[in-house]
């Protein structure tokens, strides 16, 4: 079901729907990908595979790039180590710093929600820890997360299986499936299904995001398209 609408005129009494909202990070609260996949695209033709942008994000947005390691050496022949993904993290970051911003609308929706949630609210992301904590910090939002950040590069397991949202649950003291979680990829929505949780995909028009119907088959149970409808979903 795909949902529309202005929270901000509904007259809501901020009554919580669920036990707590778990948020990707990359493409939910950040507009990274297009820059991190900027950089990707640059590295793999570097290393003489001549992939196309668009080729690029549909293979590799909300992927570990650890875990991608056989399909970049089956197209370029070079095996990616530790040394090529500290070098790629490097350029990656110097980007972000330079012209990373929020997701439209996302600071005002999250903020509104921390006073809904409060201490309920989480990042749980598949990036390593100081690229969560570069974002958040670079787009204001780091004080409402706080020490509820959630590293799945942590984990023994990254998304698409559940362990980070199941370790952010933990540590909220909810049941994941009472939980609310917000991604915008088949991979982060295949995590929150087998999480238990309710799934609403962020489907806003961007080609570094998926159609709704892309979300809706790997099982998110609502979609939307703007972050100003967000806690009209999440309240009562």
């Amino acid at each position: 079901m795909q949902v529309s609408g202005d929270w901000q005129n509904r007259g809501m009494d901020l009554s919580p729907k669920y036990a707590a909202v778990l948020f990707d990070c990359d493409g939910v609260l950040v507009d990274s990908e297009r820059l991190t996949n900027t950089v990707l695209w640059e590295m793999l033709n570097e290393l003489g595979w001549q992939i196309s942008r668009d080729e690029c994000v549909s293979r590799f947005v909300g992927k570990m790039l650890r875990d991608e390691a056989d399909v970049i050496e089956e197209h370029s022949g070079y095996r990616i180590d530790a040394e090529w993904l500290s070098r790629f993290r490097e350029r990656r970051n110097d980007a972000l710093e330079m012209s990373l911003e929020a997701i439209p609308g996302v600071a005002e929706a999250v903020r509104a929600l921390a006073v809904a949630y409060p201490g309920r609210l989480a990042c749980a992301s598949s990036a390593d820890r100081p690229k969560i904590n570069l974002q958040l910090r670079k787009i204001g939002l780091f004080d409402v997360f706080g020490d509820r950040i959630f590293s799945g590069m942590e984990l023994p397991h990254s998304k698409p299986a559940p362990d980070v949202y199941l370790a952010a649950a933990d540590a909220l003291g909810v049941d994941p499936a009472e939980a609310a979680v917000i991604e915008d990829s088949p991979t982060g929505v295949t995590a929150g299904v087998a999480a238990g949780a309710h799934v609403l995909g962020f489907c806003p028009d961007s080609p570094v995001h998926q159609r709704p119907e892309v979300l809706t088959e790997f099982g998110a149970d609502e979609t939307f398209d703007a972050m100003d409808q967000l806690p009209g979903l999440l309240m009562r």
